[in-house]
């Protein structure tokens, strides 16, 4: 993490390295230029998820809020407002204040100083002082630009920190034009810095010390829950808090099985092993797919299948370019992948001449998409109906699915678009076949 000005953190703090305050105030500067004349937006934690008891889940910071303001606390509240006359309020966030008693049960917080080195931002103030400033702020404020969850996958009936506060303005300020700040969001976010790529690298990095742990240990009789808990012990070694999503890892039937993470079974001698899995740092995601025999030896039909989707994944992966179509690129990754299903016996080309456009065969053996956007979400935002641009960052995800042979082959990198053409991130993971059983007999 050579670029960065980065320092340890005090044990109070994230496990991650403290990042340069110059990501966040580059990312508001490009976030000021998109907001409407007199404009302000107000963005907020997410909450703290209780389980049953007093239990709660693990706090994770909303991604935006982080992206712009590298703050990483609950009960947050950011506040950008360009064209305010008082200079000290163009940028404002809002704190929960620490005391002796949460120092004790919880840690300490943030006080403003530290806040204001983690994120540039001047003007702090404690939570208890929001409504009384936001006031005062909305008050000079020709329009109010407010946050929500509009990705397209986003599938949720839970009502988040945003969605409250928005009905809350809304209500006490009816006369103020309302807006959505999420679009402007994917559209900066889509574009990652040389700060953020480097934040990246290092996830990506610390995947393969992941991979690199494990595949000596895998051999008939290992459970997949063990392989899970010696990536975990590696990232968490590493400053991670650990996995990016869910990981998968299915041998068998289940390599199968798009999203398997019961992760419970015994892996036997003669299965494929499929292993979804990515570290996060700093929030950042990694994603990666690697699909090993347990035995440490693909017999020649695993070879086979393996090939086909190293062979496709390579091709989709020149594609990610500046300039490329989505559409485009998804048709040709299917005429590739035909082609590769008709040479594995798994389609016939005599069927696939007839076969119906809106339906293709091979979706049968391939039914998911190869790429999505990557950053601070695995499936990060962006959007598919825009062409590939520089900066952005994409996972190549072929598979091949054969149910009636117990046999999945999914491989994946994180690939990031420059105009020299696509780099990718994970280019030091072994991925061949003869690196990959090297690596299981070591």
């Amino acid at each position: 993490m050579s670029n960065f000005t980065i320092f340890e953190l005090n044990s109070n703090e994230m496990k991650y390295l403290q990042i340069s305050s110059k990501l966040f105030v580059q990312n508001r500067e490009k976030f000021f230029s998109k907001l409407s004349r007199n404009g302000m937006a107000i963005l907020n934690s997410n909450d703290v998820m209780p389980t049953n008891a007093d239990g709660t889940m693990p706090f994770r910071q909303n991604n935006d809020l982080f992206w712009l303001s590298g703050i990483d606390q609950e009960e947050s509240v950011l506040v950008i407002f360009p064209d305010h006359p008082n200079q000290n309020m163009r940028e404002v966030l809002f704190l929960k204040e620490t005391n002796q008693h949460i120092a004790i049960w919880e840690g300490e917080k943030l006080d403003k100083n530290k806040a204001h080195l983690i994120s540039g931002v001047k003007t702090v103030f404690w939570l208890d002082e929001l409504d009384n400033k936001l006031n005062e702020l909305i008050s000079v404020a020709d329009s109010i630009y407010l946050n929500e969850n509009i990705h397209s996958r986003s599938a949720s009936d839970v009502q988040t920190r945003d969605d409250r506060f928005k009905i809350k303005i809304c209500k006490n300020f009816p006369n103020k034009k309302i807006f959505t700040v999420a679009p402007i969001m994917h559209e900066l976010r889509a574009i990652k810095s040389k700060f953020e790529i480097e934040l990246l690298q290092n996830a990506c990095d610390l995947t393969e010390k992941g991979l690199r742990r494990i595949l000596p240990l895998i051999k008939p009789g290992i459970m997949e829950y063990e392989i899970e808990a010696e990536l975990m012990h590696e990232f968490l070694s590493n400053r991670s808090n650990g996995f990016a999503y869910q990981p998968i890892i299915g041998s068998g039937f289940d390599s199968c099985v798009l999203h398997y993470i019961d992760n419970n079974k015994e892996c036997k001698d003669g299965d494929i092993l499929l292993m979804d899995f990515g570290a996060e740092y700093a929030n950042y995601a990694s994603d990666l797919t690697r699909t090993v025999p347990v035995n440490g030896k693909y017999t020649s039909r695993q070879k086979e299948v393996y090939t086909s989707v190293l062979h496709v994944m390579k091709e989709a992966t020149k594609m990610l370019t500046p300039g490329t179509n989505f559409k485009e690129y998804n048709k040709e990754i299917g005429r590739m992948m035909e082609l590769e299903l008709i040479n594995l016996k798994l389609l016939d080309k005599h069927d696939v001449m007839k076969q119906n456009v809106k339906k293709p065969l091979y979706k049968k053996y391939f039914m998911h998409g190869t790429s999505h956007y990557l950053g601070l979400d695995v499936h990060d935002v962006g959007s598919m109906e825009w062409i590939m641009k520089e900066g952005m960052v994409f996972t190549c995800e072929p598979g091949i699915y054969i149910q009636e042979e117990n046999l999945g082959i999914r491989l994946e990198n994180d690939i990031l678009v420059t105009e020299e053409g696509p780099h990718d991130l994970m280019k030091n993971i072994p991925i061949e076949i003869e690196e990959i059983e090297s690596l299981m007999r070591s």
